[in-house]
């Protein structure tokens, strides 16, 4: 990966990482954390930019050749007004005129997992993997009708609330979405505590929501079907 990232230009919100030589038949895009308020400029050298290079390795390691690679550049550090999300909006714009209406899946931690949420409804987006993700109880989970995400999240995080997240994940069925929650026993907000745990859920997870999987197996279709978070 990376040899695609250096063709493009400084203002593209989508930064590919591999490019299939034919059509893609889908895609991964990450999208890093950030602060609630920083209207500094977002660089790829960041701490929380960098812990998703192999987070995007992880998720890639069950997805065949065809399938694009990439990431959402954000042009500030912190969420702002939102600044993410339509970051994240222009990045999927970008990717419709680059690859068609290639299924999509979002994997996206902290500020990056929100972003993904608050997009989830973009018709691109086969699904969202948020890791720790960011969820504000002002955050609505009304768009999500019809939209499988998963939700990774360690039980030691004291960073994003864990609650918040469970009752994201409850707010997001009752509007009709296929959400559930694996709870990382022992993780950090950083996911660097049982760091190969949080990579391989994440391989799992996200093949299986680029092979549709709708079938009562795996880590994906656990969560969603269960009545409370699935541990590790």
């Amino acid at each position: 990966m990376g040899h695609a990232e250096a063709t493009q230009g400084t203002d593209s919100a989508l930064i590919v990482r591999h490019a299939p030589r034919g059509p893609a038949s889908a895609a991964i895009i990450t999208l890093h954390g950030g602060s609630e308020l920083n209207h500094r400029a977002a660089r790829p050298w960041q701490l929380a930019a960098l812990r998703m290079h192999p987070v995007l390795r992880a998720a890639a390691g069950t997805a065949s050749r065809d399938v694009l690679l990439g990431r959402v550049r954000y042009r500030h550090r912190g969420w702002n007004d939102g600044d993410p999300a339509d970051d994240t909006l222009r990045a999927l714009d970008e990717l419709r005129r680059r690859a068609g209406d290639a299924p999509t899946i979002l994997v996206g931690h902290s500020m990056g997992g929100r972003a993904a949420l608050r997009c989830a409804s973009h018709p691109l987006v086969r699904g969202v993997l948020a890791l720790a993700p960011w969820c504000p109880p002002q955050d609505s989970a009304r768009h999500l009708d019809g939209v499988r995400l998963v939700f990774l999240h360690g039980d030691q995080d004291r960073v994003t609330p864990l609650a918040e997240s469970a009752d994201y994940v409850r707010r997001a069925r009752e509007a009709g979405a296929a959400a559930g929650m694996v709870l990382v026993g022992g993780g950090d907000h950083a996911m660097l505590r049982r760091v190969g745990d949080w990579h391989r859920a994440t391989a799992e997870i996200v093949g299986q929501m680029l092979r549709g999987e709708a079938e009562a197996e795996g880590l994906a279709a656990q969560a969603c079907a269960a009545e409370g978070a699935v541990r590790l």
